[in-house]
């Protein structure tokens, strides 16, 4: 991945999909149980990949859909 986000960034995306306070989320909470969907996710990628996070792909984040993961992989902190 080319340029790394913060992690409040990371979370405060995550948090207006849905529809939530950035707070209310736990680091290992399943996101897909909080309501994240597919669609929703393909819109992070591309939200992301804007953001300058070139080579993130759905199942980057679909396989392990937990914050904590995320930011470890969005902020170049390494797999967690």
């Amino acid at each position: 991945m080319s340029q790394a986000l913060s992690p409040e960034r990371v979370r405060a995306d995550v948090a207006e999909l849905l529809d939530c306070d950035p707070a209310e989320l736990a680091p290992d909470e399943n996101l897909f149980d909080r309501g994240l969907d597919s669609v929703r996710i393909m819109t992070l990628v591309e939200r992301w990949r804007a953001a300058g996070v070139g080579t993130l792909e759905f199942p980057d984040l679909a396989e392990q859909p937990e914050l904590a993961h995320w930011t470890a992989l969005l902020t170049g902190g390494g797999a967690a």
